[in-house]
């Protein structure tokens, strides 16, 4: 509303369809910083074009003018590449920054104050009729590429990080990334703007990555531990081979010095010598331990 009282030509003093177009082209303000005038935006953002035209379109759809609703969307969708379809409902203050490939179904629900930036779907997940689309609290922002899929719902002040497939509920005040999305940051991290809007989305934490850093900081921990037990068992003296009795010991781990494997086979290089170990027939010296 500040850019609302910025603009006296914005002012609003009735509950209409015009009204909500002025809200639509006073928001701009707030999230926009390259927002100059009034006539820039009424004349160069596509987003503005493709809402103003749905304003419009979805008045005709409720009133059972289903043809003319969808040309409509069709000619605002050959303007300004934003495909809105006529049926969805759109809350006030609904911002598309850029625009450029948005597409939202037809039973999408999108609240107030809803920020959407470029490449970003609201798409359905099934052909049955009835509810598939996605459902959109007041505040949500949602960065580019995004993709929201199903008839879920993103709860109020979320945010979703560009490029992410949400295809499950999120939670209020809960930010969500990847593919497919997961939940990272709490409510109580967010950093918001002196007029309440988080346009710092470029910001996201990466779960993949700091699942990865901690798998590298374990492997690093164990990589310690058995060096450090190599050099432990480094430092103690080994028992000379006549005090070993073989046959004492079971024959796991004694290993071939010619073959390297536990052997008593005819085949071994060392099977000719003269002294065998009472376990194996094979020479005492023929294994290590």
């Amino acid at each position: 509303m500040a850019a609302i009282d910025a603009h006296p030509d914005l002012a609003m003093n009735e509950t209409s369809l015009w009204r909500l177009l002025r809200e639509d082209v006073a928001c701009v303000f707030d999230r926009d910083p390259a927002a100059r005038n009034v006539f820039d935006v009424l004349t160069c953002y596509p987003g503005i074009h493709a809402l103003v035209v749905h304003r419009l379109s979805n008045a005709a759809w409720r009133r059972g003018l289903r043809w003319p609703a969808r040309f409509l969307s069709y000619l605002a969708r050959a303007l300004t590449n934003i495909d809105i379809h006529p049926g969805a409902t759109i809350g006030r203050r609904f911002f598309i920054d850029h625009g450029a490939g948005v597409v939202i179904g037809e039973t999408a629900e999108v609240g107030d104050d809803v920020t959407l930036y470029h490449g970003v779907t609201l798409g359905g997940t099934s052909w049955t009729k009835g509810k598939r689309h996605p459902t959109l609290g007041d505040g949500v922002l949602v960065g580019s590429g995004a993709k929201i899929l199903g008839p879920i719902t993103i709860g109020a002040h979320g945010r979703v990080g560009a490029n992410s497939v949400v295809t499950k509920d999120v939670p209020e005040g809960m930010t969500v990334v990847g593919i497919p999305g997961r939940i990272v940051r709490p409510d109580t991290q967010r950093r918001l703007a002196a007029h309440g809007i988080d346009l710092d989305h470029h910001l996201m934490p990466d779960p993949v990555g700091k699942a990865i850093a901690c798998l590298i900081d374990h492997i690093n921990r164990i990589e310690a531990r058995l060096e450090a037990h190599a050099a432990e068992e480094a430092t103690r003296p080994a028992p000379p081979l006549s005090a070993i009795r073989l046959d004492d010991l079971p024959l796991d781990g004694i290993v071939c010095r010619s073959c390297g494997n536990l052997c008593d086979q005819d085949a071994c290089g060392d099977r000719d010598h003269h002294t065998h170990s009472p376990v194996t027939g094979a020479r005492a010296d023929h294994y290590v331990i």
